[in-house]
């Protein structure tokens, strides 16, 4: 199965587990371990509420002309997801875990999606702020801003 084509989305996936295994899986006739943006475009998913996709640059894609930006953000939409939450470039996965541990929080005490995040991240230049390794009091973007959210903000 080829992982690259023309189309912006089969370069958008997500590896999963075995997926460095795929041409022996293929063989097997088991799944590749690759989820690519075409592939969710065909997934039901209406009445998903929130698809939360944290691993680096899920919210990047290809720019087409007439299409827009097609990759893994659009295609949870177009297969029904009200929201996702994205990210825009690497993350450390410290300051990840704990904006979307309060993120996650927040909305399942039942804030809404994007004041939740907002929160989140507001929560996170507090808290680099007060750390004692901070130069000058700073909270770099690089921790906090990477993350957006698409679709319902309720």
């Amino acid at each position: 199965m080829p992982i690259f084509g023309p189309d912006g989305r089969l370069r958008s996936g997500l590896a999963l587990a075995g997926a460095n295994q795929w041409q022996e899986r293929s063989a097997k006739g088991l799944s590749d371990g690759l989820l690519t943006a075409l592939e969710v475009e065909n997934l039901d998913l209406w009445g998903t509420e929130l698809v939360v996709l944290s691993a680096c640059e899920t919210g990047l894609g290809e720019v087409q002309i007439g299409e827009g930006v097609l990759g893994l953000r659009r295609a949870f939409q177009l297969a029904g997801a009200q929201t996702v939450v994205a990210s825009l470039w690497k993350v450390p996965d410290a300051e990840t875990e704990q904006l979307m541990t309060n993120f996650l929080g927040r909305w399942l005490k039942g804030e809404g999606k994007a004041d939740a995040l907002r929160a989140a991240q507001l929560d996170m230049i507090r808290r680099l702020r007060a750390s004692p390794n901070a130069t000058r009091r700073t909270a770099p973007p690089l921790y906090w801003a990477g993350f957006i959210c698409h679709g319902q903000a309720r």
